[in-house]
């Protein structure tokens, strides 16, 4: 069995805070809304999306080297010379 990617409650929390800290206001009709907090995910163009993203690929590339070498995983032979790509 693969172990899970675990990071520590304070990293955690930290994460959490910089997602549910912000808020924003939409227009309508030209006019600002009252602010609102949004619950789900990052607002497009947030600083903070490229560096949530390569946590996430460091993780997911370290969990496919490990399932490769518990032969739980082949990938795909590519070309003509058979280059097997486990991630793409």
């Amino acid at each position: 069995m693969m172990k899970r990617m675990e990071f520590c409650d304070r990293w955690i929390g930290w994460i959490k805070e910089c997602l549910g800290s912000s808020s924003v206001s939409i227009l309508v009709n030209e006019s600002p809304t009252k602010e609102f907090i949004p619950t789900r995910g990052l607002r497009q163009g947030d600083p903070m999306a490229p560096f949530l993203f390569l946590i996430v690929t460091k993780g997911l590339a370290g969990l496919m080297r490990q399932a490769v070498k518990k032969d739980m995983y082949s990938g795909i032979k590519v070309c003509a010379n058979g280059v097997n790509v486990g991630l793409l």
